[in-house]
């Protein structure tokens, strides 16, 4: 395992439910079987995932994602419990063992603790284990309040914060879009995907739209932030359609697939 290499895999909301709020497990099979089958290979995996809101929102029966933070962090501890549950069965059936980690901006802030879930995350990857990680979100209220915590806020910037933590090899984020576009294409059919960005300057940035538009928080906006952090640690960064996980064989292959950031280093 010591030449192995570390790939965080983080999977957003659109991919692993539908728009009622029931889990797609469809996806989720496909999700874990592949961390599984790339664990059997040799490569140290972990997950970050999302979704604990929307399915505590469907389980409780409530009609609508909650408004008050109260609510919305009852909702996460109820989904958070039933995606775990769902995940452990689906990785016994590979034979793989996993371990949740939730985590606080203050758990990668203070460098204390810092270096105590380095050495968790560490051990739990010399065993073979693969670690599912959330934002605590029922005691914290970062990614819920949309950005109100300068360390977390989203779980495009988690997956890249764990991704530096443990010096993974590779970033990658599945999402309910290809990759990053030069233009909008909801609105321009000659909207050309971006496969290959070597440089993360104004003009990319500017590709990003602002908060509220198409790619506003929690788009593409916190996918370029993840991609900065990636740069700067040294590490690649691939964001590729959530409808295709099993693609995650070609990205290992450095095949082209969605958008990839190339760190230089």
């Amino acid at each position: 395992m010591q030449t192995s290499k570390t790939i965080v895999v983080k999977v957003g909301t659109s991919t692993l439910t539908y728009d009622s709020g029931y889990l797609n497990l469809k996806n989720m099979e496909i999700l874990v079987r592949s961390l599984s089958d790339l664990s059997g290979q040799g490569y140290r995996m972990i997950l970050v995932t999302s979704g604990a809101i929307a399915v505590g929102t469907e389980t409780l029966g409530l009609p609508e994602r909650p408004h008050a933070l109260r609510m919305k962090q009852a909702a996460a501890a109820v989904g958070q419990c039933r995606m775990m549950h769902i995940y452990d069965k689906l990785f016994s059936e590979y034979n793989r063992t996993m371990a949740q980690i939730l985590l606080t901006g203050e758990d990668v802030e203070n460098p204390v603790r810092a270096e105590h879930l380095r050495q968790t995350f560490s051990s739990l990857l010399e065993m073979g284990v693969i670690p599912v990680v959330n934002e605590n979100d029922s005691v914290s209220s970062a990614e819920i309040e949309t950005g109100s915590s300068k360390v977390l806020g989203d779980n495009d910037t988690l997956s890249a914060i764990v991704a530096k933590l443990v010096g993974a090899d590779l970033l990658v984020l599945f999402s309910d879009i290809d990759g990053l576009y030069d233009r909008d294409p909801h609105k321009y059919d000659d909207a050309v995907l971006l496969k290959r960005i070597e440089k993360i300057d104004e003009k990319i940035l500017a590709m990003a739209g602002s908060s509220g538009t198409w790619r506003g928080t929690g788009g593409m906006v916190t996918k370029l932030s993840a991609a900065q952090v990636a740069a700067e640690a040294g590490f690649d960064m691939v964001i590729a359609s959530g409808s295709h996980i099993e693609r995650l064989y070609d990205i290992l292959e450095g095949k082209e697939v969605g958008t990839r950031f190339v760190s230089g280093k």
